[in-house]
């Protein structure tokens, strides 16, 4: 089968826009708002706007919105769709600023877990809300199995209870999208994810945390308490099915990780980039013609980060083209957020290292690309989960049998 490794020209025009809007509107106020943590960038609110038009003309189908699956695809032959095109516009926006994209009205990958696991009634009722994703506890972090928030049936309504911590726009957002349990008795066969508006009874914003990245991002703690909601609003089969596991809730991390694995591999070029342009100023030329032991140490360096995006690039391409043809990337997906994830932080980091005290200092934004992309290497999954899932997979090993 022959691979072609370049975009496809038909998101070059998406992907152009996505550059320039990280040019003249993200990277203008990108400083200002990492200092005035939890103030909403309203600038925001148009851009927004823009996107909800291009996606409802049916022109594009971007970010969030992008993730949905096409049943058919299988059907069409090898194709670049809605899942490329996301991932692409996201890598461009994130070579502007991660929290600007984090902060992004109906952009959230609340939103993305709407398009993924969603039914048709159900996209059309919440595909206009801007939703955050509750899944972690203060009991567990990355053990998604873990989740102790219950869901009760009774009559019409699921009744919630427990506390959700790190919700990545979670005081802003309009709905929530909660991982919750039917029946912890029956393992994680029982946890479901609800779609929770903002305003229901017994959902309460407690908190906004203080970070050291993505600062302009607000990340929350909610408690439920008694909370009801609709049975219309779990998503996927109400039934506790144990011999299936949970694969009906994490069929969202198959589409939101190579999202998430395009955010880090966006911000690790833009200190590339940034890197580069410093190195030049200091008369250190990258010679991509020559061997790398022939050359200056900064630029040795250089080339081996640029070796190590190339590849954390090409593994998120990898997933996201299997999701728009319709073929199972929980094993692609997994790679790609754990190589990009490890990767975006080390380039980061190296970049702030090699540019000295001007990577350190607020003189360019070198420093806040290292503080932002560390959260990409953490949530959706940490590194080492990834890792253990990547290990599963290739060994055909059960969570049980492979801890």
């Amino acid at each position: 089968m022959a691979i072609n490794l370049e975009t496809p020209k038909k998101f070059g025009m998406l992907i152009n826009q996505a550059h320039q809007v990280s040019m003249e509107i993200f990277r203008p106020i990108s400083r200002k708002y990492d200092r005035s943590e939890h103030e909403y960038p309203k600038e925001l609110d148009m851009l927004a706007s823009l996107i909800d038009g291009m996606n409802a003309s049916g022109e594009t189908s971007t970010g969030a919105s992008g993730v949905r699956r096409d049943a058919k695809a299988k059907d069409k032959g090898n194709r670049n769709g809605t899942n490329m095109s996301g991932v692409l516009s996201i890598i461009e926006a994130c070579w502007g600023d991660v929290a600007m994209v984090l902060s992004m009205p109906r952009q959230g990958l609340g939103n993305a877990a709407i398009a993924s696991v969603a039914d048709d009634e159900q996209l059309a009722r919440f595909g206009h809300l801007w939703a955050a994703m509750a899944i972690t506890e203060p009991s567990f972090g990355s053990d998604s199995a873990a989740v102790k928030t219950t869901a009760v049936l009774d009559g019409d309504d699921y009744v919630i209870n427990g506390e959700k911590i790190y919700v990545t726009a979670g005081g802003r957002a309009n709905a929530v999208v909660v991982w919750a349990s039917l029946d912890p008795s029956k393992g994680r066969a029982a946890i479901k994810s609800f779609v929770v508006e903002k305003g229901t009874p017994g959902m309460v914003v407690e908190r906004l945390e203080h970070k050291l990245g993505i600062r302009a991002s607000d990340t929350a703690t909610i408690r439920f308490t008694d909370c009801r909601v609709p049975k219309a609003n779990l998503m996927g089969s109400p039934d506790i099915e144990t011999d299936a596991g949970f694969g009906g809730v994490m069929q969202t991390f198959d589409n939101t990780r190579p999202l998430v694995a395009g955010m880090a591999v966006g911000c690790a070029r833009a200190a590339l980039d940034e890197t580069e342009d410093l190195l030049k100023q200091a008369g250190v030329e990258v010679d991509y013609d020559r061997p790398a032991y022939s050359q200056s140490a900064a630029a040795a360096a250089y080339l081996q980060m640029e070796a190590d995006w190339e590849a954390a690039y090409l593994l998120t391409l990898e997933a996201t083209w299997m999701a728009d043809n319709n073929k199972p990337n929980s094993l692609q997906a997994s790679m790609a957020k754990a190589k990009a994830g490890r990767v975006g932080t080390e380039i980061t980091l190296r970049c702030v290292e090699l540019a000295g005290s001007l990577g350190y200092s607020e003189h360019s934004l070198l420093e806040k690309w290292a503080r932002d992309s560390k959260i990409l290497d953490i949530f959706e999954g940490t590194q080492q989960i990834q890792q253990l899932i990547v290990a599963r997979r290739l060994l055909n090993k059960s969570s049980a049998e492979l801890k």
